[in-house]
Order: C-alpha cells, then structure tokens, then sequence
C-alpha cells in the first residue's frame, strides 16, 4: 500500500521533527506508543479517528498525514 509508506515516512518525519519519542507523542495525543509503533512500521493501518488526531497535534492536513498533497 502506498499511502501507508507515505503515512508511516510522514508520521515518522513530523515526530522527530519535533524531537518526540514515540512514548512522548502517545502521551500528547491520547494514542497508544504501540499503535504509533504498528503504523511507523507499516504493520497496521490508522483508523480515521487516530489519523485526524494526529494531523491535529501536527498542525496539518489528514491529506498531507495520507500523502495525498505535498
């Protein structure tokens, strides 16, 4: 899947960004480490619900979270 690479790359990208663990994120946004985990590795795709919580927390769009616009 595509969008996942580009979901996990992106995700990836915007915590270190923000020099976050994934811990220190869990604990932002009220998602679980290992959720977060699963998707930075392509093993699980982000329900709706966690992709607009993150892109929040970011201050981007859930188009950019998705690789859906640059």
């Amino acid at each position: 899947m595509l969008y996942m690479e580009k979901f996990a790359e992106r995700l990836k990208e915007l915590r270190t960004e923000k020099d976050l663990s994934q811990e220190q994120l869990a604990k932002a946004t009220g998602l679980s480490r290992s959720a977060l985990n699963y998707w930075e590795n392509q093993q699980r795709v982000p329900n709706a619900n966690a992709v607009i919580i993150l892109s929040r927390y970011f201050g981007v769009s859930t188009d950019y979270l998705l690789g859906e616009v640059d």
